[in-house]
């Protein structure tokens, strides 16, 4: 027997179809969805990993910093310190030429001359006195020529002055030091003396 669908079958598939496309619809926007929110949260957890790493560098930075700072600080202090270790070094070496000065300024100094005023600057000596003749001058001049401490005297000026009803020579020397590390030799000193 023969059997006849009187049923409509055309509008039995697309109902199905209808019902197939709902339903891969709603799995596709499920699907979607799914893949939107895991896209968001891997994103989201890449965001938040880059900002507790950008945070950790700010502190490190901020150590870094503060440690630069220091370091700074440090470097200050050392240069200053070397500053002044130079000028105690330099006051060290520089102390006895004053010493040494006034000691050849002793005994080389003739009889006759008297001396106004000495002055220093580094090692060039300006000394003004009065003499009571200019031939006492030049047995100054020299003294300094053939001392070991002093060298190179120049005389600026001399002239005549009453001094006390006294006519006395004004004279204005310059002449260097010389620095020595060592003491004069023997030969030196006695060569001193005799002057």
């Amino acid at each position: 027997m023969i059997r006849i669908n009187l049923l409509p079958h055309r509008a039995e598939k697309r109902r199905a179809r209808q019902l197939q496309f709902i339903v891969l619809s709603v799995l596709s926007l499920v699907l979607g969805a799914l893949l939107v929110g895991l896209v968001h949260i891997a994103i989201g957890t890449q965001i938040a990993y880059q900002e507790r790493r950008n945070s950790y560098l700010k502190q490190e930075t901020a150590v870094l910093d503060k440690q630069i700072a220091e370091i700074r600080k440090l470097r200050e202090q050392t240069q200053s310190l070397l500053a002044r270790k130079n000028v105690v070094e330099n006051l060290q070496s520089t102390r006895s030429d004053v010493v040494h000065l006034l000691d050849q300024m002793l005994r080389i100094l003739p009889e006759g001359v008297y001396l106004k005023s000495i002055r220093q600057t580094g090692l060039k000596i300006s000394l003004i006195g009065y003499a009571q003749s200019s031939a006492r001058v030049s047995t100054l001049m020299r003294s300094i020529e053939d001392s070991p401490w002093l060298n190179a005297p120049v005389l600026v000026e001399i002239h005549a002055v009453n001094v006390g009803g006294t006519r006395l020579s004004e004279f204005s020397l310059n002449f260097d030091l010389i620095r020595k590390s060592a003491a004069p030799s023997q030969k030196s000193v006695n060569k001193a003396k005799k002057g």
